[in-house]
C-alpha cells in the first residue's frame, strides 16, 4: 500500500490469468531449500572477483519461463549507476526512503530484465506493456545468498531498489523482484473474479523464486545456500503468504508491514469506511469534531497520529478502499467502477465507499478474502516490524492481529514481531516530522542482519516487544541505526 494517482476511468474489463500456465521445467533440476526448520547454512563469504569474472557466463542465462529476457552487464548493480544506465526506474521507488538515504556502490554484475506470459498489460516499463515482468541482479562477488521480493502498493520491479536492492546487492547477495503481475491503478481490472489479481501476485512471487534460484545456479554454478524474501506493505503480506504456503523455497523472512487479509478481519475494508466516514466531521471542527476523533481511535488509528490525517486522507483512505474493495467486492457500487471519490457519508448515494460495511455484504465477498487470506501457520523464521503509527495499516488491526495468528498456530517461536514506536507507513513522511517520527528502514536492516545471525549461527532474536524512538534523537542517528535489543 502506498500513495497513487488519481484512479483511472472507464469500463470494467477483467483479462484472463495465465498463472497456470507457467513453464517451470527447467526449475525442475533445481536444489530446493530444506524443508526442515533448521537453521540454514551461512552464505559463503564473498568469493574474489578472479574466482568469479566480470559477468562470467552472461551467454548462457536463461530465465526459466520467461517469455522475454533481456541480459546486460553492468559495472553498477546499485542505483548509483543503474539510473544512468537505465536499468531502474527512479519513479517506481519515489517517496517510499527518506531524502538523505545513502547510496552504495561498487557492485559490478549482470542483470536480467524481462517477463512471464500473462495478458495483462498495465507495466510499460522497456517499453514493453506486459506485466509479470520482473529483474534479477547477479553481482560478481557473491556471498552465497539470494533476496526474492514483491513490490509495496501497485508499484513496478524497481519499487524496492532504493530500499532494499541497493543494500543487499552491496553485502553479496544475488536479488530478484517482480511486479506481481498486475499493476497501476487499474490492477483490479486483471483476473476472472474477485480477489485474482491479487492472488496472482503470490502466483508470482513463487514464480520467479524458482526461476531466480535457476539463473543462480547456471551463474554460479550452485544454487543459493540461501534464500530469503523480504518487502514492505503489500510486498510484506507476500512474504507472509509464502512463508505459510511455500516454506520449501526459504529459509526465511523479514515483513514490513505487511497488508493482513483474513475472511473475518480485520483488515483495511473494515477500518478504511471508518476513516473515511469520520475523518471530514474531525476536520470540519465544531461541537462533533471530539466524537468523530474518538471514532477513528476505535476503528484503530491510534491515538498521537493525528498530525498524520490530513495526507492520509488526501492521499491514502480514499483511493485504497476504492481501489482494493473494487477488486474483492465490485458489485458493491454496480456499474461503477471504484465507487465515487470522497463521496459524503450517509448521503444516499449507492455504493458509496464512506458507508461499505464489509459485514453486512454477501458471503461470497468474504469468500473472496478468504481465496488471499493468512493464517498464521508460518513454516520458516519470519521477523516482522511495523510503526506504531502507522495510519493505513494500524498496527493494532494488522502485525499485532498477525502475531496472534502465528501463535495460535503454535508457530510463536518461528516469529518476531517488532513495533517500532514512531514509525509510519511510508519512510518519507520522516522528512516532513523529523521531530516525530523515525524511519523503519534502519529497523528492516536490523531485523534482515538478526535474520541471518538466527539462521547461521541459531541466535535467536530478541522478544517481541516494541522499540522505543529515542528521545531528541539526531534524524540522521536514527537513519542510521536501530538496535532491536534496546
Amino acid at each position: 500500500m502506498d500513495p497513487l494517482p488519481a484512479a483511472v476511468p472507464g469500463p470494467r474489463r477483467r483479462t484472463a490469468f495465465l498463472g497456470a500456465a507457467l513453464t517451470l521445467a527447467a526449475a525442475a533440476a533445481l536444489l530446493p531449500a530444506s524443508a526442515t526448520a533448521q537453521p540454514a547454512p551461512v552464505p559463503a563469504p564473498m568469493a574474489p572477483a578472479s574466482a568469479n569474472r566480470h559477468c562470467d557466463r552472461q551467454d548462457r542465462l536463461r530465465v526459466p519461463g520467461a517469455a522475454h529476457q533481456r541480459t546486460d552487464c553492468l559495472d553498477e548493480l546499485t542505483t548509483a549507476g543503474t539510473i544512468a544506465s537505465g536499468h531502474t526506474d527512479p519513479a517506481d521507488w519515489a517517496g517510499l526512503t527518506p531524502k538523505d538515504l545513502p547510496v552504495p556502490r561498487g557492485v559490478p554484475g549482470i542483470q536480467i530484465d524481462g517477463y512471464f506470459p500473462d495478458t495483462s498489460t498495465t507495466n510499460t516499463n522497456h517499453g514493453w506493456a506486459h506485466d509479470a515482468q520482473f529483474t534479477i541482479r547477479l553481482p560478481d562477488r557473491w556471498n552465497g545468498g539470494l533476496v526474492v521480493a514483491g513490490t509495496p502498493g501497485n508499484r513496478e520491479q524497481y519499487a524496492n531498489d532504493r530500499a532494499i536492492a541497493d543494500w543487499v546487492l552491496a553485502r553479496g547477495y544475488a536479488y530478484a523482484a517482480t511486479d506481481k503481475g498486475n499493476t497501476g491503478t487499474a490492477f483490479h481490472r486483471d483476473g476472472a473474479r474477485p480477489g485474482d489479481a491479487i492472488a496472482e501476485w503470490n502466483t508470482r512471487l513463487t514464480e520467479l523464486t524458482r526461476a531466480a534460484r535457476a539463473v543462480i545456479a547456471q551463474r554460479y554454478r550452485r544454487p543459493p545456500a540461501r534464500t530469503l524474501a523480504t518487502g514492505i506493505s503489500n510486498g510484506g503480506y507476500l512474504v507472509r503468504w509464502q512463508l505459510e504456503n511455500h516454506p520449501e523455497l526459504y529459509d526465511g523472512g523479514v515483513d514490513w508491514e505487511g497488508t493482513l487479509w483474513r475472511e473475518e478481519g480485520p483488515h483495511l475494508l473494515t477500518f478504511l469506511p471508518a476513516a473515511l466516514r469520520h475523518y471530514p466531521a474531525y476536520a470540519a471542527g465544531g461541537p462533533d469534531a471530539g466524537r468523530a476523533r474518538a471514532a477513528l481511535h476505535r476503528a484503530g488509528f491510534p491515538r498521537g497520529s493525528e498530525f498524520l490525517w490530513p495526507y492520509h486522507h488526501q492521499v491514502y483512505w480514499d483511493l485504497t478502499q476504492r481501489l482494493y474493495r473494487e477488486e474483492l467486492d465490485p458489485e458493491y457500487d454496480g456499474p461503477l467502477e471504484a465507487g465515487t471519490p470522497y463521496c459524503a457519508p450517509g448521503g444516499g448515494r449507492p455504493g458509496c465507499d464512506a458507508d461499505y460495511a464489509y459485514a453486512a455484504r454477501p458471503a461470497e465477498v468474504r469468500r473472496a478474502v478468504g481465496r488471499i487470506g493468512l493464517t498464521g501457520r508460518i513454516g520458516r523464521p519470519l521477523i516482522t516490524l511495523h510503526g506504531t503509527l502507522d495510519v493505513l495499516l494500524p498496527i493494532g488491526k494488522d502485525s499485532d492481529v498477525y502475531a496472534r495468528m502465528v501463535r495460535q498456530q503454535d508457530r510463536g517461536a518461528l516469529h518476531r514481531s517488532y513495533r517500532i514506536e514512531g514509525g509510519t507507513h511510508t519512510d518519507a513522511l520522516v522528512d516532513a516530522f523529523p521531530d516525530r517520527l523515525r524511519p523503519l528502514l534502519p529497523c528492516h536492516r536490523s531485523a534482515f542482519t538478526a535474520l541471518e545471525a538466527w539462521l547461521g549461527a541459531g541466535l535467536r532474536p530478541p522478544a517481541s516487544h516494541t522499540v522505543e524512538r529515542p528521545a531528541a534523537a539526531d534524524p540522521a542517528a536514527l537513519l542510521a541505526h536501530c538496535r532491536l535489543d534496546g
